[in-house]
């Protein structure tokens, strides 16, 4: 479920920025003014204006109920290992564990003496 809310979430992205660059700034009813051609937009003369509005509000709170939804799933998956000292449970069962020097006293580690020659 967590995945499809996902692919969601990045459908609902995708499509929120394409609808953003649709729509005109505020400056561009001055250009219609002079022969802009409003009539030959997609959307009527009226222009796209409440339709791409509406449709990115309808998004952008789409996108934002997803955002609450991920976050709570990723609260809900367990809490990151802390870094630093490890638990003292963990140290106390390193200390039970052998090591290389337990078998230090069945074995004989001492050099052998070369013998010195005179010549």
């Amino acid at each position: 479920m967590q995945v499809a809310i996902l692919m969601i979430h990045v459908a609902i992205a995708i499509a929120l920025v394409v609808l953003i660059l649709l729509q005109q700034g505020k400056g561009a009813e001055a250009g219609a003014a002079f022969g802009g051609g409003a009539s030959q937009t997609v959307f009527g003369s009226r222009g796209s204006g409440g339709f791409l509005s509406r449709t990115t509000a309808v998004l952008a709170a789409a996108f934002f109920a997803t955002s609450l939804t991920l976050a709570y799933f990723a609260s809900q998956a367990g809490e990151a290992p802390e870094a630093g000292i490890p638990d003292s449970r963990l140290i106390e069962q390193q200390r039970g564990l052998p090591t290389l020097d337990d078998d230090a006293n069945d074995v004989d580690n001492t050099a052998p003496v070369l013998e010195e020659s005179d010549g």
